[in-house]
């Protein structure tokens, strides 16, 4: 069995007690006697989507972890597509991540010279690329005159969560596209794990595809 992550995003007009209804139905199609079980079910509640989907502007987010069988996806994720009432879902592998939009940073504050295994990378990752700080320390923040850009030392991320919004907007240009790494000065390893962030949380209407100027 292997442990997974679902984010569903329901109709806005369901209340709670009808989304509680759909998730028993849906998760009873994973679970059974052979030990698969569903560890955690977090309900965000409305939120405003970063783009419309299906003309909604806002939609009913629930995030559940859940083990089972990676055979039982295909029935599930058919089921899923069947319900009317489900605007959009994500199925991924669980690597930790907490059902809340909330990143792993460690405890202690680093700092040291920035690691140089990764330089020769620079010239080949465009803004789309998938990376952490060369030094293991966490989002950029930018300063400085004409453009000229510097990094201020923070806690290192030891899990980046796709569904950080705060985190993973400061990757990400006003036009709406991932910052390279060599602005970022982090790792072509958090690089990737970034691209792969962000197209998710793009998916999930989290962050939007392109940065509106509408006023």
């Amino acid at each position: 069995m292997r442990n997974y992550e679902v984010v569903y995003i329901f109709h806005p007009a369901l209340d709670e007690a009808a989304v509680d209804q759909k998730l028993e139905r849906f998760h009873g199609l994973l679970t059974g006697p052979d030990g698969a079980e569903v560890s955690a079910v977090d309900h965000w509640g409305l939120r405003q989507l970063a783009y419309e989907i299906q003309d909604q502007n806002q939609g009913f987010y629930v995030v559940s972890h859940i083990t089972t069988e990676p055979e039982l996806l295909t029935e599930f994720e058919r089921i899923l597509k069947l319900d009317d009432d489900l605007m959009r879902y994500l199925v991924v592998i669980s690597e930790g991540e907490p059902t809340s939009g909330v990143s792993i940073v460690a405890e202690v504050y680093s700092s040291g010279e920035p690691d140089d295994d990764d330089d020769d990378d620079d010239d080949h990752h465009g803004d789309e690329d998938e990376d952490e700080y060369d030094d293991g320390s966490s989002p950029p923040e930018f300063s400085g005159g004409r453009g000229r850009r510097r990094r201020v030392e923070g806690p290192r991320i030891e899990l980046l969560n796709y569904k950080d919004v705060s985190t993973l907007s400061r990757f990400v240009t006003e036009q709406g596209k991932i910052l390279p790494k060599r602005t970022t000065k982090v790792t072509a390893r958090f690089q990737r794990t970034l691209g792969t962030a962000v197209k998710r949380a793009r998916y999930l209407a989290l962050l939007p595809y392109v940065q509106s100027h509408d006023r």
